[in-house]
């Protein structure tokens, strides 16, 4: 990806530091390939039975949106994009089956044949109007991992997004590297950040992305996360960068499942090019690949309660 915090009291303007300095992915800094630090292969799920569909804080069943049909040809054209075929109909048979206590799983794709891939967008930076107005009219999914210090001077900004029927999954509460604190931060990290998430926007958290992937395979921080709420790890097999992907695979193409990290990014990062642009470049790669994209909680089942 591409962006050490000391205080859970630090300003936006420093928290948002530690991102911008690595504006081009949360974890390859922009210099090829690279699997996220700690790792990005994936571990095997658990499988439990009858698991149910993700609550809320309160314990209540979350609302859950179906996967958007689509949006029309003219649509898109507004945007200068080709038009993704629309995502199969989620599998009732989910490919991620989460457990409810003990080791939560890292994976950085989904085994499915279904021929899609995930779009998740991380820290909430760039709070562009624009692309709440793109999102809403090519009802394309993303999942939404949040910085709590990076997007509370503007939680309101996601609202819209999140009532698409797009999750918020925790990112930390300033972007640290979890290897380089102790295990009392790296707790403090998650589950301060899944507090705040899960007040503002009404469900908690079920996945956690470490900032550059760091320290994902690492019993500390399973421990951590494990203790805050989230059940599972999520990294990625591509990192958007400003008009194309950095691949960890050597053949440099999307296969089925994979998970594709962005960024929340304007202009003074993307030298000159908008969020807008940024991601109507990324839909054309995967769209020039045959791909569609899917919404990535669709194809996990939450823990039973």
């Amino acid at each position: 990806m591409n962006r050490d915090g000391r205080s859970r009291t630090r300003t936006y303007a420093v928290g948002a530091l530690a991102l911008l300095a690595l504006a081009t992915g949360c974890g390859d800094n922009g210099g090829g390939a690279a699997a996220p630090a700690g790792g990005g292969t994936s571990a095997a799920a658990p499988r439990p039975t009858g698991a149910a569909a993700p609550t809320s804080a309160a314990g209540t069943p979350a609302p859950t949106a179906p996967a958007p049909a689509g949006a029309d040809a003219a649509a898109w054209a507004k945007w200068n994009l080709k038009p993704l075929a629309p995502a199969p109909a989620p599998p009732t048979d989910k490919p991620i089956k989460l457990e409810r206590t003990g080791t939560v799983p890292v994976f950085s794709e989904v085994k499915t044949t279904d021929k899609v891939v995930f779009i998740t967008i991380d820290d909430g930076a760039e709070k562009d109007p624009k692309f709440v107005e793109m999102l809403t009219e090519l009802k394309v999914p993303i999942s939404m991992f949040l910085t709590r210090d990076i997007v509370k001077n503007d939680y309101g900004y996601f609202k819209p997004l999140q009532a698409l029927g797009n999750h918020i999954q925790n990112h930390t509460v300033d972007h640290p590297v979890m290897s380089k604190i102790p295990a009392e931060k790296q707790k403090s990290e998650i589950c301060d950040a899944q507090s705040a998430l899960t007040q503002q926007y009404g469900t908690a958290p079920l996945l956690f992305r470490p900032p550059f992937g760091d320290g994902a395979n690492t019993p500390t921080l399973n421990n951590s996360v494990q203790q805050c709420g989230p059940r599972a790890i999520v990294l990625w097999r591509e990192s958007m960068q400003i008009h194309d992907m950095q691949y960890q695979a050597a053949d440099k193409k999307l296969k089925s499942g994979d998970i594709i990290l962005a960024h929340f990014r304007g202009p003074k990062e993307l030298k000159g090019a908008t969020m807008t642009q940024m991601f109507g470049d990324l839909l054309a790669r995967i769209q020039e690949q045959g791909f569609s994209v899917a919404r990535l909680e669709d194809y996990i089942q939450a823990p039973a309660s």
